[in-house]
């Protein structure tokens, strides 16, 4: 199993794009979690077969029908501890200059 983590830029708040990447990483057996993030980007860490993560990055690039995907960066991650797939909390501007 590989895991990956997934920044997306372009058009991809409020545009239904957490709930897509949820239903199609549910659909390919993909673990991990979705979250806006206060910069506009949307941030993702799956884990499953190379396979599979290769086929949701690629769904990922297409998006819902109102979302404009303009970058993808990728990277090594370490695996969610739970086995399935969610949405979490957006990480608001308050918290982002915490960390």
């Amino acid at each position: 199993m590989a895991a990956r983590r997934l920044l997306i830029q372009g058009r991809v708040q409020g545009v239904g794009f957490r709930y897509f990447v949820a239903r199609e990483a549910q659909a390919l057996g993909v673990t991990g979690w979705v979250r806006n993030l206060p910069d506009g980007r949307v941030e993702a860490v799956v884990a499953a077969e190379e396979t599979a993560l290769d086929v949701l990055e690629g769904r990922i690039w297409q998006g819902p029908p109102l979302a404009r995907v303009i970058s993808v960066e990728s990277g090594a991650a370490e695996a969610p501890a739970d086995g399935e797939f969610r949405i979490v909390s957006s990480v608001r501007r308050r918290e982002a200059r915490l960390c």
